[in-house]
Order: C-alpha cells, then sequence, then structure tokens
C-alpha cells in the first residue's frame, strides 16, 4: 500500500474508532489497533490509538465533566494499579490466546444474555468497583484491554447514557496518560506516532463531535443495548483473535 493510501486508511480507521468511542464511551482501542495494525506496525499503532484515546476523554471532559461519578471513577482508577503487575506477570507466565479466549467466553454469554435475557440484577453502590478496577489493571497491564470490565461494571450500575460515557472517560484520561508514559519510557513513542496523530487532529475533532451527536441520541434503554452489542462484538473479536493464535502455534 501506497504512503497516501496508508494514510487515508489510517484517517478513516481512526475517525470510525473516534465516533464508536465518543457515543459509547469506549471500545476503540480494539477497533483501531485491529484495523491500523493491517498497514502500519503494531509499535505504531497502539501508542497512536492510545494518544488517540488521551485526546477524545479530554474533548469529552471538557464539556461533560460535570456528569461523572467521581466515586466510581476515582474507586476503579485506584484499583487498577495493583493490577497492573499482576497482568504484566500474567503476560509473561500465560498463553496469550488462552486469555483472550477466557475473557471471550465471559464477555459473549455477558452481552448476549444482557440483550436478550431479563434480568434485574444491578449494582446499586460502589462497593465492587474495586474487583472491576483491579481486573481491568490486570487486562491493562498484559494486553492494553482496560475497557471491557470497566464496561461490564458501568453497565451493571445502569447509569444513564451521559453518566456512563463521561465517567469512563474520567478513567480513560488519566490511565491512557500513564499508558503514553510507558510508550515513551520503552522508546515507542516515536516521530511517525507524532505524525500521523498531528495529522488526524481535524478528523479526530470531528469525530467527537458526530460521536457525542450520536450519543446523545439515544435513550437509556437503546444506548444500553447498544453497549451490549459494543461488548459481544469486542468478545467476538477477541475470539477471533484466540483462534488465530491457537491455529499459529499448532
Amino acid at each position: 500500500m501506497s504512503t497516501d493510501h496508508a494514510t487515508l486508511w489510517v484517517m478513516a480507521v481512526i475517525g470510525l474508532a473516534t465516533v464508536i468511542r465518543s457515543a459509547l464511551g469506549f471500545g476503540e482501542a480494539l477497533v483501531a489497533v485491529t484495523l491500523l495494525a493491517l498497514i502500519i506496525p503494531v509499535e505504531v499503532a497502539a501508542p497512536l490509538a492510545v494518544l488517540v484515546s488521551v485526546t477524545v476523554a479530554a474533548l469529552v471532559l471538557i464539556s461533560d465533566w460535570r456528569d461523572v461519578h467521581p466515586g466510581g471513577a476515582g474507586r476503579l482508577i485506584l484499583a487498577t494499579v495493583p493490577g497492573i503487575p499482576v497482568g504484566l506477570m500474567m503476560l509473561t507466565m500465560a498463553s496469550e490466546s488462552i486469555v483472550k479466549a477466557i475473557l471471550a467466553a465471559v464477555i459473549i454469554p455477558f452481552a448476549t444474555y444482557r440483550l436478550f435475557g431479563r434480568s434485574r440484577f444491578e449494582l446499586h453502590d460502589d462497593r465492587l468497583a474495586w474487583l472491576f478496577g483491579f481486573g481491568a489493571g490486570v487486562m491493562g497491564g498484559a494486553y492494553g484491554m482496560n475497557g471491557p470490565p470497566l464496561v461490564v461494571y458501568a453497565a451493571l450500575r445502569r447509569w444513564p447514557p451521559a453518566r456512563f460515557r463521561a465517567t469512563l472517560q474520567g478513567y480513560f484520561l488519566p490511565a491512557s496518560l500513564v499508558g503514553m508514559v510507558g510508550y515513551w519510557a520503552a522508546g515507542l513513542w516515536v516521530p511517525e506516532v507524532t505524525r500521523y496523530y498531528l495529522w488526524n487532529l481535524p478528523v479526530i475533532a470531528a469525530a467527537t463531535a458526530l460521536g457525542r451527536n450520536i450519543g446523545r441520541r439515544m435513550g437509556g434503554g437503546r444506548f444500553l443495548a447498544y453497549v451490549h452489542i459494543g461488548l459481544a462484538a469486542i468478545g467476538g473479536l477477541l475470539l477471533f483473535q484466540a483462534l488465530r493464535g491457537f491455529g499459529q502455534s499448532l
């Protein structure tokens, strides 16, 4: 693929991922990294996706910071910290394909049941936030996938759409900043990452505005339905990656 075509592909992927993130509050990382890695090195795709995550979270919080649930976001962030070293240990000890398969086996049934079942179960307070935050830290430290445990928690809390999106951004902004510090320390924040990022700033701004407009048009029930569809899609992608990993190891 030529340089011009690669740049257009990167812009299209970042635009799509940003719309998804700003409309639902999550989901852009797997979409962006998976599609970007088709045409640029994953060592560039991953930090680029995190840098975009920082920007989207900041743009959303500028106007929606009042909707953040501080108790939930604070507990999730604090619980993430001890989970990160556990995730790093898992990265060296457990097969990535096995972990992704297990995560998919949890996410897909949960999302499917919440879509089609009649469960009235919900979390009425933040006492269990530490459990989901720790899980996010483990998955983030191992594979950069903080999102699924957080989305499950927010869905069980049954927050209205505005609080759901804003609180997740209140988590993702500091978490992504720490991630970028890690990429910089590891020498992965290279000039190519910055160049792609600067080229895509207008795309990010426009896609964030579009996604927020789409999100505002969703009622609470419809929003949760899309959240669970998004979770199921992430689970399906994780399962696909796990099966591909198993196939490559045979």
